[in-house]
């Protein structure tokens, strides 16, 4: 597979950008020049190499959920700007 200037065109004006016919080639050859190193990798044996989303393993750092006991309703309140009816009081946000 090989981008053309039709391409770099394409994804140009996909992206808003005014590009010159200097830069137009230039992109043209970069990609090029990119697809082609990538390509080296289909050269490579995977045989027997097990697909990985990362090159790490990566394990869920979070702790167990455990069910504690709250705090009481009476000290919440005291952190409150006003209180009513065992409930935190804030302004309306709606008309």
């Amino acid at each position: 597979m090989s981008i053309t200037l039709k391409d770099v065109e394409h994804v140009a004006n996909l992206a808003r950008l005014e590009l010159s016919e200097q830069e137009k080639e230039q992109f043209t050859d970069q990609l090029n020049a990119i697809l082609k190193y990538a390509e080296k990798l289909n050269s490579l044996d995977t045989e027997g190499v097990a697909p990985t989303s990362h090159v790490l393993p990566i394990t869920n750092v979070m702790r167990e959920d455990v069910t504690k006991e709250s705090l009481p309703i009476e000290k919440v309140l005291l952190n409150a700007p006003d209180e009513e009816d065992g409930q935190i009081k804030v302004p309306a946000v709606l008309e």
